[in-house]
This record gives C-alpha cells, sequence and structure tokens, in this order.
C-alpha cells in the first residue's frame, strides 16, 4: 500500500496521462500534413492545449519536481506545436485554393 502513495505511483499516472493524450498527435500531425486543409480543426483547441502543456511544464520547473515526466510534457508540447504550424500551413492553402 505505501507504494501506492509513495513517489513513484503518482508519477506512473501523471505519465500515463500524458502519453494517452500524447497518442493520438502523431496520427492528428499525419492527417494535418496529408490533408492539406485547415477544414475540420480548430485552432483555440490546438492554442488550448499547447497552453495546457506549456502550464505542465511551469509546474515541474517551479514545483522543482523535475523528472522524467517533464520529457512527455515537452515531446507532447512539440507535437501539438507541429500540429498548429500545420493548422497555418493548411489555411494559408485553403486560401490559395478559393482564390
Amino acid at each position: 500500500m505505501s507504494l501506492l502513495k509513495g513517489a513513484i505511483m503518482p508519477e506512473l499516472f501523471e505519465v500515463f496521462m500524458v502519453l494517452s493524450f500524447g497518442v493520438s498527435w502523431p496520427m492528428s500531425i499525419l492527417k494535418s500534413y496529408n490533408a492539406k486543409t485547415a477544414k475540420g480543426k480548430s485552432l483555440f483547441f490546438l492554442c488550448m492545449i499547447l497552453f495546457g502543456y506549456a502550464c505542465g511544464i511551469t509546474s515541474k520547473l517551479l514545483s522543482g519536481k523535475i523528472n522524467y515526466v517533464i520529457g512527455f510534457y515537452i515531446l507532447n508540447f512539440f507535437m501539438v506545436g507541429i500540429d498548429l504550424i500545420l493548422y497555418f500551413r493548411n489555411q494559408r492553402l485553403d486560401q490559395l485554393t478559393e482564390a
């Protein structure tokens, strides 16, 4: 029972949480890249997810609890950032198509 309350289990569950969110980003990036359209994507959603990961990273830094979990936050932050860049590329492609 002490393992559940110890330092390992909370970090492990945090990793599971970040991984479960992060599993979808590679597929989202690939879909955004291949679709070449921003239709169906939400800029607000992507920005809020990016903000959430930035808050998670900041929380780790401010609390001094810097461990391997921060690597997953950073990885997800960059994947969402790539998807955000693709959003703007695809939005520009949409504008060129409409013109």
